[in-house]
């Protein structure tokens, strides 16, 4: 999850500390709500469109030994969903920054399921055994049955959504922080020390200006466009999103006929950010989410730089299109009831791309 600009105009954070370790990493910002909404499909406002709510634990890891949570090898531990694109940033941070050895992670099963014996809830959880679903795993550290549960050990004053990805601290027994936007800063920069693949800087300081412009546009009218698109509830808001959703797309497509990346010819942050959107576009959004005036495969400029990101050692292990697709079509029965999965297009990715043309 990302929440951008959308923290601005939030009350001022209240601090909860964490009930064995009194350690200040939850933040409730909605002290006067009694529920907030429990999974992403709930998060609509009374004009029928979507509002995502912010990410509550917002610590920070670094790199700093003195710091309340310092950079250590195999203290933290990731937790992910190969269908959400906000923890499939992480993951790939983690992949191509070569952390894998640093912070081991752990994939949820792919559709939502009760999350507790006399609850209603829907969301992420883990499955019995290894076998039980290919790609998802057992929760190694606790046993927990599902994401819900780590939210519910690390502070029991929780009220919020039980969102991927969680970077937690086997030491604390708690969330570190919930937000795809912050925790891919900290693997970019304060693991340096022990990354396999320190001399890679998707946020280098010349061009962070620039990253933060195009990632706000990006997120409110692509990453998060599509789901404004998908969970709109009347037809005003939705014509709204679907509008700058595709001014936003022929914007980047003008953009990307020019250079081989969205802020250059240097990979950056805000690569890996539209990636994740782009490559779950036509299997899902385009059907799932209504997003069908045109789909990323007739985007030329698009298309390629979707197959350069995706070849990029390490990314492609990070896309894992069964867990996209029947997470979507098999967790909103409020969208398909049915759950039927379509057959898709099974575009290959790993074909030829033109970018190199752009190379220096």
């Amino acid at each position: 999850m990302d929440v951008q600009r959308m923290t601005l105009f939030l009350p001022k954070p209240q601090i909860a500390l964490c009930p064995k370790e009194k350690c200040p990493t939850f933040r409730s910002p909605f002290k006067h709500i009694i529920r907030m909404a429990r999974s992403s499909i709930d998060e609509t406002s009374e004009s029928g469109a979507f509002t995502r709510t912010p990410s509550a634990f917002r610590s920070v890891i670094s790199r700093d030994p003195n710091a309340p949570f310092p950079a250590e090898s195999g203290r933290y531990h990731l937790y992910i969903s190969y269908a959400c694109p906000w923890a499939c940033r992480c993951l790939s941070y983690l992949k191509i920054k070569g952390l894998d050895n640093v912070i081991a992670f752990t994939a949820v099963k792919s559709k939502w399921e009760r999350t507790k014996d006399g609850d209603e809830h829907m969301g992420w959880a883990f499955p019995a055994s290894e076998t039980e679903e290919p790609g998802a795993e057992p929760d190694p550290l606790y046993g927990a049955r599902s994401i819900r549960q780590l939210y519910e050990l690390a502070s029991a004053n929780y009220t919020g959504k039980y969102s991927v990805p969680v970077l937690w601290d086997k030491k604390l027994k708690t969330i570190v922080n919930n937000e795809s936007s912050e925790i891919i800063r900290m693997l970019n920069s304060e693991f340096n020390d022990m990354a396999e693949n320190a001399a890679l800087d998707l946020y280098p300081p010349h061009l962070q200006p620039q990253i933060d412009e195009i990632n706000e546009w990006i997120y409110d009218r692509i990453n998060n466009g599509v789901y404004k698109c998908g969970f709109a509830k009347k037809q005003g808001p939705y014509n709204e999103a679907v509008g700058k959703l595709y001014e936003a797309l022929d914007r980047c497509e003008d953009i990307l006929s020019k250079q081989r990346y969205i802020c250059g010819n240097l990979l950056s942050e805000a690569d890996i950010r539209l990636f994740v959107t782009l490559i779950r576009f036509d299997e899902v959004y385009a059907v799932h989410f209504k997003c069908n005036k045109k789909l990323i495969r007739e985007y030329p400029n698009l298309l390629n730089y979707s197959k350069d990101i995706f070849q990029i050692p390490g990314m492609s292990s990070t896309v894992n299109m069964d867990h996209i697709k029947r997470n979507y079509y098999g967790s909103h029965p409020s969208i398909d009831p049915l759950g039927i999965i379509p057959i898709g297009s099974h575009l290959n990715y790993s074909s030829p791309h033109d970018r190199a043309k752009f190379s220096i």
